[in-house]
């Protein structure tokens, strides 16, 4: 094992540290006798032989690199746009945040403990309230934020990222449930569960960028069922499935995940029932599995991508881990759309 983690390491620093041939401007990175080893070798089996811990490395390398820019480029632009109004950048973003944040309501609290009821632990509504309050509050400053950098962005100085976001491919199947056209310019790929309160979490977001993108996007679903932890969660996908045979997959997709807490198979049918399928149809589907396979075969291209929780979210290929809020997808969005003019 130790021998194991030490290669991990090795080919770790290989991959994210310039070594002195590359500093030297050289692609070596080993020879053996006359047998020259090359960096583009080694990366090509290392992805072979393990992807997923590969594309882990390489995501992890342009998320710290990445962030490191995304803060360099928000201070660059907050203290222009402070400056220009006579401001301190300190001051200048706290006026802005405020104007764009949102105040956390009771309502927004109760919705919030109900929709995470599962992760709560048996702890009461009052208990966690303040817990949540908190939460909510820096969920809002720091969308507001996000929003205000995206605004200035767009007003403010060109700026082009010059180094490539790592891309997995990932390969849609003619059935996979998807809402847009084959030839959007951006396809978002979501691997997810019905259980899943952080997949429910992110339903509204995909919906906000549906309505703030239109024909720009397309949202492809990948079935994703975390069994060991949500066990209704693979029935409720193969459930889904059979409501896609009568033409009302993303109905259902909506009526399950404003339903987490009835996903037995009764529950399942009567969901089928309110939506106005043919109840014996679905149920025959439903009790013999007929899409049983379907479902293992999503999770099988998502564990072939190194996919280990949900939602994960490819956009374009470029992977978005996590309920992550509107302006994180909007912001690679309008990149891939920037670098398509």
């Amino acid at each position: 094992m130790k021998k194991v983690l030490a290669l991990t390491a090795a080919l770790t620093l290989i991959a994210c540290s310039p070594s002195r041939a590359q500093q030297a401007g050289s692609d070596t990175a080993a020879r053996i006798g006359d047998r020259v080893v090359t960096l583009k070798e080694l990366e090509d089996r290392w992805a072979a032989s393990d992807p997923a811990q590969h594309a882990e490395a390489t995501q992890k390398l342009y998320e710290g690199r990445r962030a490191a820019l995304d803060d360099i480029i928000a201070e660059t632009l907050i203290g222009q746009a402070a400056k220009a109004k006579g401001m301190t950048p300190e001051a200048y973003e706290e006026a802005e945040i405020g104007k764009r944040v949102k105040p956390v309501t009771d309502a927004d609290v109760v919705a919030f403990y109900q929709a995470n009821a599962n992760q709560m632990q048996g702890r009461t509504l009052d208990s966690v309230s303040p817990a949540i309050n908190r939460y909510l509050q820096d969920q809002q400053r720091s969308s507001a934020r996000q929003q205000l950098v995206n605004e200035l962005r767009k007003s403010g100085p060109p700026v082009r990222v010059l180094f490539e976001a790592p891309r997995t491919k990932v390969d849609v199947a003619a059935t996979d449930p998807a809402l847009g056209a084959a030839s959007a310019p951006v396809t978002i790929v979501e691997f997810s569960d019905f259980q899943c309160p952080f997949c429910q979490r992110a339903t509204p977001t995909l919906k906000q960028l549906r309505q703030a993108y239109g024909d720009k996007i397309r949202i492809v679903w990948k079935d994703f069922p975390l069994t060991q932890i949500h066990p209704q969660a693979f029935k409720a996908a193969e459930a889904a499935r059979c409501a896609e045979e009568q033409g009302k997959f993303w109905e259902f997709h909506d009526r399950l995940f404003g339903n987490q807490q009835a996903l037995q198979p009764d529950d399942l049918k009567k969901h089928a029932a309110d939506l106005g399928l043919d109840g014996a149809k679905f149920g025959s589907c439903l009790d013999s599995s007929k899409y049983a396979e379907r479902v293992r075969d999503g999770v099988a291209a998502g564990t072939r991508l190194g996919v280990n929780s949900t939602p994960t979210v490819y956009v374009n290929g470029r992977v978005v881990q996590g309920a992550q809020p509107f302006e994180v997808f909007s912001g690679i969005i309008d990149e891939e759309l920037e670098s398509r003019k």
